[in-house]
């Protein structure tokens, strides 16, 4: 086996630890609503989730992947260390903010480690500048998204249901709410696996294993299996902080703040946008919340969690760079002779 070969497999293994990760860390995202107002059962919501962020790969296309394969980073400029250090960098990231229970952006994570990383290697100037502003302004739009979807939603919803006896409304919001949570459980898959799919496909062309960048089926395949396992076993620290900490949860905010994210997802999902599925959420939650009442939101628990989404990409950039510097010591070193 080629030392090649070798760091590729590294790589993809990385890849799909980050993709499990990104399950586990954001499983929070699609489940914390439905859990809080206790529409299922911590257990029956993964199992939901899990099984509908795998049900993308049947229904949508791989234009997030492309976007981060082909985006941020000049693919010319990129190696197999280089993708190395970013993946570790933004391991590093997420359990680092795990163990904290703060609600930050897998997607972002890995895109600040490959801007990182990449200005560690090659300088300013592997950086795709149109890229990656799309992306940094979709830090703003994407929550803003969510929290005017989320108050159109509510609106609507305290118009139709006006009427209608409060144990009877919840009941209905509440099978309604298995819908929603299902979609937006599909648009996170298709949007977050997605990222992985992007640097394995780029990993595969910087080692000469394909000809031109592309995402075969078995990337998609593992991707989103990675992605569904994480889910399924889940992040319950960053549950509390979604579901209880921002506002109080119910049947009719649970609807309202999935059905929104959803449409956001998929809409992003559709033109290629690689936004964060924790940024939509939240900001669909805090909608909710302000429509029945401002003072019911939770603004300084909002204020933490918009510090954390700030912080994300330079933060993880910055440990993909010394994760990558660490490497390329250690090859100038012979410390570690694999390293081509």
């Amino acid at each position: 086996m080629t030392t090649t070969l070798l760091l590729v497999i590294g790589v993809i293994v990385l890849a799909l630890i980050f993709d499990f990760l990104n399950g586990f860390h954001d499983a929070a995202n699609a489940i914390a609503t439905i859990v809080v107002s206790k529409t299922l059962t911590p257990l029956q919501a993964v199992i939901l989730a899990g099984f509908a962020n795998f049900i993308g790969y049947f229904t949508f296309g791989v234009a997030v992947a492309k976007m981060i394969g082909k985006g941020v980073v000049h693919i010319d400029y990129i190696t197999l260390q280089l993708l190395l250090g970013a993946l570790s960098g933004a391991i590093f990231w997420n359990i680092f903010t795990w163990v904290l229970g703060l609600p930050t952006s897998s997607s972002h994570a890995l895109i600040g480690g490959l801007i990182g990383s990449g200005i560690a290697a090659n300088g300013y100037k592997v950086v795709i500048v149109s890229g990656v502003t799309k992306i940094f302004s979709f830090i703003i739009i994407a929550p803003l998204l969510g929290l005017f979807g989320a108050l159109f939603f509510t609106i609507i919803v305290f118009w139709i249901f006006r009427k209608v006896p409060l144990i009877k409304a919840n009941k209905i919001l509440k099978n309604l709410q298995l819908i929603s949570a299902t979609f937006y459980s599909i648009g996170h898959g298709t949007n977050d696996a997605q990222k992985s799919m992007g640097i394995i496909g780029i990993a595969l062309y910087a080692g000469h294993l394909s000809s031109s960048f592309e995402i075969p089926k078995w990337v998609v395949l593992s991707c989103y299996s990675a992605m569904a396992l994480g889910t399924f076993f889940g992040g319950w620290r960053i549950v509390k902080t979604m579901g209880t900490s921002i506002t109080k949860i119910g049947a009719m905010e649970g609807f309202c703040a999935e059905t929104a994210s959803a449409c956001v997802l998929l809409a992003t999902q559709h033109f290629g946008i690689p936004v964060s599925t924790t940024h939509v959420i939240a900001g669909a939650i805090m909608g909710v919340g302000t429509v029945e009442h401002a003072r019911s939101v939770r603004w300084v628990t909002a204020r933490k969690i918009l510090w954390a989404w700030i912080l994300t990409i330079p933060c993880s950039a910055a440990f993909s760079a010394m994760t990558y510097l660490i490497l390329s010591f250690c090859k100038a070193h012979h410390l570690i002779n694999f390293i081509s």
